[in-house]
């Protein structure tokens, strides 16, 4: 994994998305094994702060009642409320100097993309980032989204595979044949290979 971390360099960034307490065991929404990738995630974390590699943080944070929500006629059970314990990060992550990004805030439609509305792609530029590491839940949602769109926004996105888990094992198999497709670069850490 280290052989990875030495390829972090100026004009890149880390992303992680939505590593937060419902989506992990216990949460509202959980997703199995997300704990698993807490502890790769902090030592990518800990890689960019040494070489000085800005950190972004995601995060769902949705008012009560949120279009995504099944009272609300929506595909999920009720999550990441604003100012809940639900919402915050993972306790095990390890967060030095970072940058949250907001979303799922607006009441009339969800975003799953950290791109979506959110500003995110202009603090990029302002960084001189101009290409992302990714990992974060879930690989089938708002991983999936937020390396599509980052994608089509010019950047050059490369998801970190055991640093996500899907939702549905089959959604997440196809996400990532559809990402490849797009041009993301899948970092698998098992073969210690890049697949594109």
């Amino acid at each position: 994994m280290a052989g990875q971390h030495e390829k972090l360099q100026k004009g890149d960034g880390l992303l992680l998305v939505d590593v937060q307490r419902d989506f992990c065991a216990g949460g509202k929404l959980a997703v199995e094994g997300a704990d698993e990738i807490v502890p790769l995630l902090n030592s990518w974390i800990e890689a960019a702060a040494a070489k000085g590699i800005p950190v972004y943080a995601s995060r769902d944070w949705h008012p009560l009642r949120h279009p995504s929500f099944q009272p609300q006629g929506g595909k999920w059970p009720p999550h990441c409320i604003a100012d809940s314990d639900g919402a915050r990060f993972h306790p095990g992550l390890r967060l030095p100097e970072w940058l949250a990004i907001t979303k799922g805030v607006r009441f009339d439609q969800d975003q799953y993309s950290v791109f979506d509305q959110t500003g995110f792609a202009v603090q990029l530029l302002r960084d001189g980032v101009k290409r992302l590491w990714v990992g974060g839940l879930a690989l089938d949602v708002c991983v999936f989204a937020s390396v599509m769109d980052g994608l089509q926004a010019g950047f050059a996105m490369q998801l970190i595979r055991q640093a996500t888990r899907p939702v549905s094992r089959k959604d997440g198999d196809e996400a990532l044949r559809m990402m490849a497709r797009a041009g993301a670069v899948i970092i698998d850490h098992s073969q210690g290979v890049e697949q594109k």
